[in-house]
């Protein structure tokens, strides 16, 4: 395996499973495009971490913080969009690959006239 990305390991009965940093990153991308009124990820400042464009993700020892970088389709009310895409990235991520999601900070870079 790429010795540069973080794994999470889950141990199991059977040995163990590890999920790569990119994985949890493009799942968050997708949770959050689904989302009505985001009409797109941005970069994340400081470069590429997560290998998901508009996501970046610190894993701690207590689950997983999520940032998302985004724009808004204007005349969407934005703490609402913002809600929205917490909820759904964290539970994609809680749900998919099993591990907690201690925060998801949602960072809106623009608004979007399309």
């Amino acid at each position: 395996m790429n010795e540069n990305k973080e794994y999470i390991t889950h141990p199991d009965e059977m040995g163990t499973i590890q999920i790569s940093e990119d994985v949890l990153g493009a799942i968050a991308a997708s949770a959050a495009g689904e989302i009505e009124g985001v009409t797109g990820l941005m970069g994340a400042p400081g470069g590429k971490k997560s290998g998901q464009r508009g996501v970046r993700i610190t894993l701690e020892d207590e689950g997983a913080v999520v940032d998302v970088y985004l724009m808004v389709r204007y005349g969407q009310p934005i703490p609402e969009v913002a809600e929205k895409v917490q909820a759904a990235v964290a539970g994609a991520v809680e749900a998919m690959a099993g591990f907690g999601v201690r925060a998801v900070n949602v960072h809106v870079g623009g608004v979007s006239f399309q």
